[in-house]
């Protein structure tokens, strides 16, 4: 059973012109370098043969990959996010315990997770942390260099 997971209308968009972009333009390019490669003569000595299989190979991995994470996807409306808890799709303002920072993150999904825009995924160990979590509360987090804790200071969905 495949997993279900939430984009943005954008987010999701990101994803099929990346899919599209895989199968329109590197596809018919790494069967053309196959082809190449196969005009050069003998298969069994042949290192550039050999290279663009395993590039053909990942290449068909990742189509493959994204062709599953699209069909599984699903967009949320931003305007029925419940703020009440962090949730997928949330803004959430939180206040390191030990030094005071303040910082604010969105919880998204995995493949639209990007730290420079704010934006981490609610698999990472803080993200998982802070789902369900309601304004007020802590969240003592396990990160590689140990326990850090959270306050809850503002649930948004902007």
């Amino acid at each position: 059973m495949s997993k279900v997971s939430y984009y943005t209308a954008e987010g999701l968009q990101k994803l099929r012109d990346e899919l599209n972009y895989l199968k329109d333009v590197e596809r018919p390019k790494a069967s053309q370098a196959i082809g190449e490669a196969r005009d050069k003569g003998d298969l069994s000595e042949n290192v550039e043969y050999d290279a663009a299989k395993e590039a053909q190979g990942m290449l068909e991995m990742r189509i493959a990959k994204l062709e599953e994470i699209v069909a599984n996807a699903r967009i949320i409306n931003e305007s029925k996010i419940d703020t009440s808890k962090a949730l997928i799709h949330s803004t959430v303002k939180i206040k390191n315990e030990a030094n005071g920072q303040e910082m604010t993150y969105k919880l998204v999904s995995p493949t639209e997770a990007n730290l420079k825009e704010g934006k981490i995924s609610v698999d990472s160990p803080i993200g998982k942390g802070l789902l369900g979590k309601e304004v007020g509360e802590k969240a003592a987090i396990e990160v590689p260099n140990g326990k850090i804790t959270f306050e809850i200071l503002e649930i948004s969905r902007s």
